[in-house]
């Protein structure tokens, strides 16, 4: 029997929260290097399935690691997991991010055990939804997230901690009740759960048309990207969560939308999304610069970066979008990049902000003289957010836009993905405007004791520079892995 790698991957985290919960009287210390221990066990393990993945012309479509267990006979249902070249890079950045966001908490000190408990089983939930093949299954993991990402915001949250949390949790239910409609419906006309087999869904007599079904589980999607104007739920959720909370939340828990979209509506409704695509790369284009237009306009350096990542995600949504081989590459790659670039500038904030006590940019200035391996980071951070070459913000931004502009399939995609180029501008203008604001200008002298990133922070930043500047500069590490995954979607739509 082969070794179980992907559950063994998804399920480290719980085991490890088991562990924390059944420990007698731990001390700090102890909880923090358990959790540390069991995500960094997942980490290698989603490592080794990389290195063993086969990258050969032969495992085109393929799914690998595949794990395939009867679970609910009744309805078909299965406990099946799998991974191929869509959802490998995003299983890989999950268990980075869930060693990192355990670094990043290394100094929580409000009730730690409950803290690391929750924190394992959000990475343990998302991972899930990334490995999953079967929709049950799937939309279980899906659901699953919400409770810890709930604890998480409300009980070490800040400011307006209760209502960020609950507006979260509305908006998520919302798009969850249509995405199970979705299934349901898909269920009732086909009898099959399996993602795999209802690829290019094409049926007389469905349960209700195919589109409805189609914008049925785009919804949920849309609202978890986020897409224009489903957004207003993350720049609260974002400003008023724990660190770690958020480099996860940016990081990976947003591709949940991105991959939901590429491996369900474009997958199973391949004409259905050619059909509708004209609008959905225009939502695209206004989601990108309406994104960059409002952080502009943010004091608050946790809402600036939080309503960027509305624009960055207007990207992906390009990229998926424009339905040609080489967008969709990019905007699978954006949202690795996206997740390691924004994981690593929320934790930057976390770092400014424990040093500092201050996150507003009229009250902040000076910093560089006081944190000079900080605004290292930040900057490289920043310069790989607006697609500095040679950083994987580059890569992805590049291939994205190519492959749209090259589309032959969507009418009016040129002018969108110009737009889209836009807001490369736009994001250089807010970032090298808070870059100025937090760590130039006369030094202030209520800042002259605050000391430089710790040890700690120094191992968690400098992994994701060390991860943006090697997808920056050999990006075929992700892109020969990902097209394996995209190619047959393609085949599907005809192109």
């Amino acid at each position: 029997m082969n070794f179980p790698y992907l559950s063994a991957i998804v399920f480290l985290p719980v085991v490890g929260l088991i562990v924390i919960a059944l420990l007698p009287k731990p001390d700090q210390k102890t909880i923090k290097f358990t959790a540390l221990i069991f995500a960094l066990a997942s980490f290698v393990l989603s490592i080794a399935v990389f290195c063993l993945f086969d990258r050969s012309g032969g495992a085109v479509g393929q799914i690998q690691f595949e794990e395939k267990i009867s679970w609910i006979s009744a309805i078909n249902a299965f406990y099946h997991l799998g991974v191929d070249g869509l959802s490998l890079p995003l299983m890989i950045l999950m268990t980075f991010l869930g060693v990192l966001a355990v670094l990043v908490s290394w100094n929580i000190q409000l009730r730690p055990k409950e803290y690391f408990i929750w924190l394992l089983l959000l990475e343990a939930s998302i991972l899930g939804v990334f490995c999953s093949l079967d929709m049950v299954l799937f939309f279980l993991f899906w659901e699953l997230e919400l409770i810890p990402m709930y604890f998480l915001i409300s009980v070490w949250g800040g400011g307006r901690k209760e209502y960020s949390a609950i507006k979260y949790v509305i908006y998520t239910l919302v798009g969850s009740a249509m995405m199970l409609a979705g299934i349901l419906s898909i269920y009732f006309t086909t009898g099959s759960l399996n993602m795999m087999e209802l690829a290019g869904l094409e049926t007389a007599r469905p349960f209700i048309p195919l589109a409805a079904m189609f914008f049925l589980m785009l919804i949920g999607f849309a609202i978890k990207l986020p897409v224009f104007p489903l957004h207003t739920w993350l720049p609260d959720a974002h400003t008023d969560a724990p660190t770690a909370a958020s480099v996860v939340l940016a990081g990976a828990l947003l591709k949940m939308g991105g991959y939901g979209m590429i491996r369900l509506c474009v997958s199973i409704f391949p004409a259905v999304a050619l059909q509708y695509a004209p609008l959905l790369t225009a939502l695209a284009a206004v989601s990108v610069l309406y994104g960059a237009a409002v952080t502009l306009r943010q004091k608050d350096l946790k809402r600036l970066i939080a309503y960027s990542s509305v624009s960055h995600m207007g990207y992906v949504l390009l990229g998926i979008f424009a339905l040609s081989q080489v967008s969709m590459n990019g905007a699978v790659l954006q949202m690795f990049s996206h997740g390691i670039i924004t994981g690593l500038l929320f934790a930057m904030v976390g770092v400014v902000y424990d040093k500092a006590h201050e996150r507003n940019l009229d009250n902040l200035g000076g910093l560089a003289r006081q944190m000079p391996v900080a605004v290292v980071v930040f900057s490289i951070a920043g310069l790989a957010s607006l697609g500095l070459p040679g950083t994987s913000g580059f890569a992805a931004e590049f291939i994205t836009f190519v492959g749209s502009y090259s589309s032959t399939v969507v009418e009016g995609i040129r002018l969108y993905t110009i737009l889209g180029v836009f807001g490369v501008v736009l994001t250089a203008g807010y970032i090298l405007w808070m870059l100025q604001r937090v760590f130039y200008g006369p030094p202030l002298d209520k800042y002259n004791d605050v000391p430089d990133v710790s040890n700690v922070e120094k191992i968690c930043t400098f992994s994701f520079v060390a991860a943006i500047m090697l997808v920056g500069l050999y990006p075929a590490i992700l892109t020969d892995v990902i097209k394996l995954g995209v190619e047959p979607i393609i085949r599907l739509i005809g192109l």
